[in-house]
């Protein structure tokens, strides 16, 4: 095996463990258990969202088709010239 199929099989086992693990405790403590799953939920898919209007708030607009056109035209005529 090479070492993709170990980490492959090491991921699917550790998998196979939480979800055992996970059906024990919210068998076990189903309140608790709950509330952390709907926090990290929503805690992710918020992080994401931030990540995303970060990204958009921190990244120049891109330069307008009509101006890099006119500009390649420009260039394209002053070459001919």
């Amino acid at each position: 095996m090479n070492s993709d199929q170990v980490l492959g099989a090491v991921i699917m086992i550790v998998s196979i463990l939480v979800i055992f693990v996970y059906g024990y405790l919210i068998f076990m403590y189903p309140l608790i258990v709950l509330q952390i799953t709907v926090f990290l939920v929503v805690a992710v898919l918020l992080g994401i969202l931030a990540w995303i209007g970060y990204t958009l708030l921190t990244t120049p607009a891109p330069k307008p088709i009509e101006e890099t056109s006119e500009n390649s035209t420009q260039n394209s005529q002053a070459e001919q010239k």
